[in-house]
């Protein structure tokens, strides 16, 4: 620790050999211990079909076709890929659901399936739309609204419609989203476990920087630092000097160097629940005064986002109060550069962009539960760029960090 802090202290991280680093105590790991928490179960599956049979009910949908994917996993617990064969959940309003997958896939469907659903199957010849038609006409709801999430892929729609001629399509929002926006306590300290994760393993690989190491070599020991503190690693990006201007990176080769701005934004998950963070800050060498200035100012936009998210404001006006202060300091103006050129932030929980963004124009209005990224980087093309990113759930009294942003460009991990 002393180490880590006298190295901090002189801007000169790194050096430590990995096997050292990724395996000693970080500040992270001293200030928080790292917390498991359990995944979900059967009662908070049930929990969630309730309340999505409530909103159908209440916005006049009579069911719900979810495909694989974050919400499959949401509602039932399966967790399973998209292909050209269908394994879908159709949540009716009332009643029990159904799952329509392969016949030969049905074994491994229900060793995952966390919620009372029959498995109806269809051979390699078979049409499985013809199957959620007829459930539908078996249920009374041949003649409802039928809801889809705007990823489901068209060909769904097209075959329901063969076999359900005036079949009325509408968006799924109001029901998976009614859900999946708000986290419930067990959702947050899983996320909140993630965060713990994902920063302890950004501070290890910070310590084993050396000079001439490659962007691929980083990335390859953030996610073993992942896996060793019991997280599975999403990756993320690693960038180096005039690259960390570039908001999503760098396809060239990059090899660390004295004195380059390192931005490094990596995620990780924990039961399917998601971390994302990012930290910059200067490799091998006093930081200039700019590189300090500009650091200051980025980690100055993420309190003035925080005093923004006010429950039941909009989403938008948190973009809108630190676009506003950054045009004031001479960036922009609006999404233009020098200055913030993407959203202040984006929706986090079992995916790592899901729905509602800080984005201006944004109109849902902030509530309890409601997780967020807050991440309003300054680049400067062809120098330098900034990025700190901490995510934060709102609470009935205001926002709340999952991981609390540092204090300094000298001490990035606190």
């Amino acid at each position: 620790m002393a180490e880590w802090t006298e190295i901090s202290r002189r801007g000169l991280i790194g050096g430590i050999a990995a096997a050292a680093a990724l395996t000693g105590v970080t500040p992270a790991q001293a200030s928080t211990p790292l917390v498991p928490a359990p995944p979900i179960g059967r009662p908070e599956h049930l929990a969630r079909l309730a309340k999505a049979r409530a909103l159908m009910q209440r916005h006049g949908i009579g069911a719900v076709l979810i495909e694989p994917g974050a919400s499959l996993d949401y509602f039932t617990g399966v967790q399973w890929w998209r292909s050209e064969r269908l394994t879908a959940v159709v949540i009716p309003v009332s009643g029990d659901p159904i799952v329509v997958t392969p016949f030969f896939e049905k074994p491994s469907v229900e060793e995952s399936l966390g919620i009372p659903a029959e498995v109806r199957v269809w051979q390699e010849d078979e049409e499985p739309l013809k199957l959620v038609a007829d459930f539908l006409r078996e249920r009374g709801l041949a003649n409802q609204p039928v809801g889809f999430e705007e990823t489901n892929r068209f060909f769904i729609l097209d075959k329901l419609q063969q076999h359900l001629p005036g079949v009325k399509a509408v968006s799924a929002n109001p029901v998976v989203r009614g859900c999946r926006m708000i986290k419930s306590p067990a959702e947050l300290a899983l996320m909140q476990h993630a965060a713990d994760i994902n920063v302890a393993a950004l501070a290890r690989t910070a310590r084993a920087l050396k000079v001439g190491m490659p962007a691929t070599e980083v990335e390859r020991l953030y996610s073993q630092a992942v896996t060793d503190l019991g997280g599975v690693s999403g990756g993320g990006l690693v960038l180096f000097g005039p690259a960390s201007a570039l908001p999503h990176g760098t396809g060239k080769p990059q090899a660390l160097q004295h004195g380059d701005v390192v931005l490094l934004d990596c995620g990780c998950s924990v039961h399917g629940y998601q971390a994302d963070n990012a930290r910059t800050f200067v490799f091998g060498a006093d930081p200039t005064a700019e590189q300090r200035k500009v650091w200051q100012q980025m980690r100055r936009g993420q309190d003035i986002a925080m005093a923004a998210a006010k429950v039941g404001a909009a989403a938008g006006s948190v973009d809108d109060a630190v676009r506003a202060s950054y045009e004031g300091w001479g960036y922009g103006p609006g999404y233009r550069l020098p200055g913030l050129s993407h959203r202040t932030g984006h929706g986090i929980g079992m995916e790592g962009h899901e729905p509602v963004n800080l984005v201006q124009g944004e109109s849902t209005p902030l509530a309890p539960g409601m997780c967020f990224s807050n991440e309003p980087g300054i680049y400067l093309p062809g120098k330098f760029g900034v990025r700190l990113e901490d995510c934060f759930f709102m609470t009935a009294a205001g926002p709340k960090w999952f991981t609390v942003p540092p204090s300094s460009i000298d001490q990035p991990f606190g």
